[in-house]
């Protein structure tokens, strides 16, 4: 015991080379720049906070509300201006933690525009706030020349390789499923690209091509992190992984996580590295090793957070186990845990059914009155927007006078090629189920009959 502790003693706060953490800054805030830039170019703050006048919210967040007027613009606008700062480390804690509020704000507001890739930034941003990247290279450290180090411990550097390889690993453990293993639902999305492609389109309908990038993409995210690890597979390991998301930004829409993904891939590499680029970034000063084996107080508060870090790190991706049913179908447990890129779902019937007790009518309500055309997509394969909304309908239609309405729904869909099925139990009334984390009786267990 320890040996260990020694072990990791040695690994968490042995000196490392600040050049890397630098170079993660400066990226991390550029590419958050070029983000925020596109929602401006796109005018998706429009379309996503200020059109629609229902936003879904997650649970315990449901306090979480867009600014109003004009806020949103401003809002984004404060966005870009704190990613130039940490991007040139000016205020860098301020700056950074003030980011990771805005950010974080910006994703709790609408629940059907959840992407894997916004809460890997939320992650890193709040990461970030804790790892001494300022310290070189930075108008804080041109400000302050005492502040200035070129080796710093190593555990920031740690902190950040987790929180990068999480995705790839607890993706390739996603991917884990009889579904994936038959090929499915790649070879739907592959079929429906085909003419995208004019060269390598042909074997897109093949059986044996789609197999081969199902099980490659599995190892992939599987191996990802061993290899970037291990000095001698590193390059090749990285080649790979480039070639892995410039494929996946050609095949799906998926925004900036491609790109992010291979910038954020080279914290594997050798802290030294980015001081062979930019020469006059070439340190003089030696690390001064760190040989005490016995932990200090701020080394045992470190250590902690790290192991506390570690197990959230594992228990939200595997937390979808702790309830029944497929998590694809349920989706109980599917978001934050790295489920990329495995289900299609297609909802052939919707449709939500008010019933007075009173007088014993029902009349179907439409959607459309409260939501937009994507609000109203995401919601269609996922209960819990779904029970969400039901809510809202009830509480409307109690403000007319309908003081004990029912909600029920009529909900059928697909999953990844199956025969189309009830997803919702329609005799159940919604509006009486209590919104909570547990699992939900109402949900139709999936027939695995394809």
């Amino acid at each position: 015991m320890k040996i260990e502790k020694s072990l990791i003693l040695q690994k968490l706060f042995e000196p490392s080379d600040i050049a890397i953490l630098v170079y993660f800054r400066i990226v991390f805030g550029a590419i958050m720049l070029w983000e925020i830039f596109r929602y401006f170019e796109n005018d998706w703050i429009y379309d996503y906070w200020i059109e629609p006048s229902f936003h879904f919210t997650y649970y315990g967040f449901e306090w979480v509300r867009p600014w109003p007027g004009d806020g949103m613009y401003l809002h984004f606008i404060a966005m870009g201006i704190l990613a130039v700062c940490i991007m040139i480390g000016f205020k860098y804690r301020v700056s950074g933690a003030l980011f990771f509020v805005a950010f974080t704000y910006m994703f709790l507001l609408e629940h059907a525009r959840y992407l894997n890739h916004f809460y890997l930034i939320s992650l890193v941003s709040l990461v970030m706030i804790f790892i001494p990247a300022h310290k070189a290279f930075s108008y804080d450290s041109w400000r302050n020349k005492k502040m200035r180090a070129d080796f710093v411990p190593a555990w920031p550097l740690w902190v950040l390789r987790i929180q990068i390889g999480v995705p790839y690993f607890f993706g390739g453990v996603a991917k884990l499923n009889e579904d994936w293993f038959a090929g499915s639902p790649l070879n739907l999305w592959l079929a429906e690209r085909a003419d995208s492609f004019p060269i390598f389109g042909q074997f897109f309908t093949q059986d044996w091509f789609v197999m081969v990038l199902a099980y490659s993409s599995l190892f992939i995210d599987l191996l990802a992190v061993p290899f970037l690890l291990w000095r001698r597979s590193r390059l090749v390991a990285f080649g790979v992984l480039v070639l892995f998301h410039v494929l996946n930004d050609r095949l799906f829409s998926i925004g900036i996580f491609p790109w992010f993904m291979i910038f954020a891939t080279l914290v594997f590499f050798d802290p030294h590295w980015p001081r062979t680029f930019y020469k006059k970034f070439t340190s003089s000063q030696k690390p001064h090793p760190t040989t005490s084996q016995i932990m200090t107080n701020n080394q045992k508060l470190v250590l902690s957070l790290f192991l506390i870090f570690i197990i959230f790190q594992v228990a939200m991706p595997l937390r979808h186990f702790a309830y029944p049913g497929d998590v694809s179908w349920t989706e109980e447990g599917h978001n934050f845990s790295w489920h990329m890129k495995l289900r299609d779902k297609d909802t052939s019937r919707m449709v939500f059914l008010a019933t007075d007790p009173h007088t014993g009518s029902t009349w179907e309500l439409d959607p459309e009155d409260d939501l937009t055309s994507r609000q109203i997509s995401k919601m269609s394969t996922r209960p819990d927007m779904i029970h969400q909304y039901s809510h809202f309908l009830a509480e409307k239609l109690r403000d007319e006078g309908y003081n004990e309405i029912q909600i029920r729904v009529e909900l059928v869909s697909s999953l990844n090629g199956r025969e189309p099925q009830m997803l919702i139990d329609p005799s159940v009334n919604l509006a009486a189920e209590p919104i909570t984390i547990l699992p939900k009786s109402w949900i139709v267990p999936l027939e695995k009959i394809t």
